[in-house]
């Protein structure tokens, strides 16, 4: 199916070009980080595209799973074989969908072990913002939004960017108290995730722009690391998720959150702006998670 790819070895110019022009077109498509990762999935499983072979992915854990579908699949968009990749899957019985019942079983189970309980991410959120005082008002942020890692750090280094330039009007919308993430389409609006808005405090955004500094993913997560913590971040946002149905309705939490999903009904119809206490409700369940973080 793929002849094109001669793996066994580069033979001729256009062969040796082939991996460095996947590269190109991936870093074309995603973030540099999911670019990064769909490559290297995608050069050490092409054997199983190649021989039509997918079983091995059939011997790896869920979400490596996953990750090695999503890397071969655009690799086969790339060389122009991806109805014969569907087949494959089809063949091989793979599926995108996770069990729901393992979800939320290794959910249950992540604070049950180890001794570990319901506060084990708060007296991670204490440790780090006690430890590490640079990072404190970007947990802050985090658990106010609910914003993924990456969507929280864009957001938070845009904020002190714009301040620095005196545009932060320009995605702070002070008077509806809003982050307008949706002005900047490259940053938020990625493929498959995509966050719009989030609902900030006056308080807070003023405290990022007067003494927050930019920050980077690798030296949050280095500095993180040295202090042998794990990397609860993602933590956060299932926090946010979780406590956030006392205030909000599930269909507005997956709004904030960015899950926009491909019903009939939030395709066509869901307008956040027609509920006119949404920015009321969900600013006062950022400032009760805030509170509760801060209690623990």
């Amino acid at each position: 199916m793929m002849e094109r790819l001669r793996l066994q070895g580069p033979k001729t110019a256009s062969d040796s070009d082939f991996w460095p022009n996947f590269s190109l077109f991936l870093h074309n498509a995603y973030r540099p980080r999911t670019a990064t990762l769909h490559f290297q999935y995608a050069k050490r499983y092409a054997h199983c595209l190649a021989t039509n072979n997918l079983s091995t992915l059939k011997t790896l854990p869920t979400c490596k799973r996953l990750n090695v579908m999503k890397a071969l699949s655009t690799l086969a968009k790339f060389t122009g074989v991806y109805d014969d990749f569907k087949g494959l899957l089809k063949a091989h019985g793979l599926k995108w969908t996770v069990n729901t019942d393992d979800v939320i079983i290794a959910r249950l189970l992540k604070y049950s072990s180890n001794g570990a309980n319901q506060n084990t991410l708060f007296e991670w959120i204490r440790s780090v913002k006690q430890k590490i005082p640079d990072f404190a008002m970007f947990i802050d942020f985090m658990i106010a939004t609910g914003q993924r890692f990456d969507e929280a750090l864009s957001a938070y280094n845009l904020i002190v960017q714009l301040a620095n330039e005196g545009k932060l009007g320009e995605y702070y919308n002070a008077e509806q108290r809003v982050l307008e993430h949706f002005r900047f389409r490259s940053i938020f609006l990625r493929r498959t995730k995509k966050v719009f808005i989030s609902f900030v405090s006056r308080e807070l955004v003023e405290a990022m722009s007067s003494k927050g500094s930019t920050l980077t993913r690798d030296m949050i997560i280095k500095r993180v690391q040295r202090l042998h913590l794990k990397q609860s971040f993602a933590d956060i946002h299932e926090f946010y998720a979780t406590r956030a149905t006392k205030h909000l309705t599930p269909l507005e939490i997956d709004f904030i959150q960015g899950r926009t999903s491909a019903t009939v009904f939030m395709r066509n119809y869901f307008n956040p702006t027609w509920i006119s206490d949404l920015k009321d409700r969900t600013l006062k369940n950022a400032n009760k998670l805030l509170e509760l973080a801060s209690k623990n």
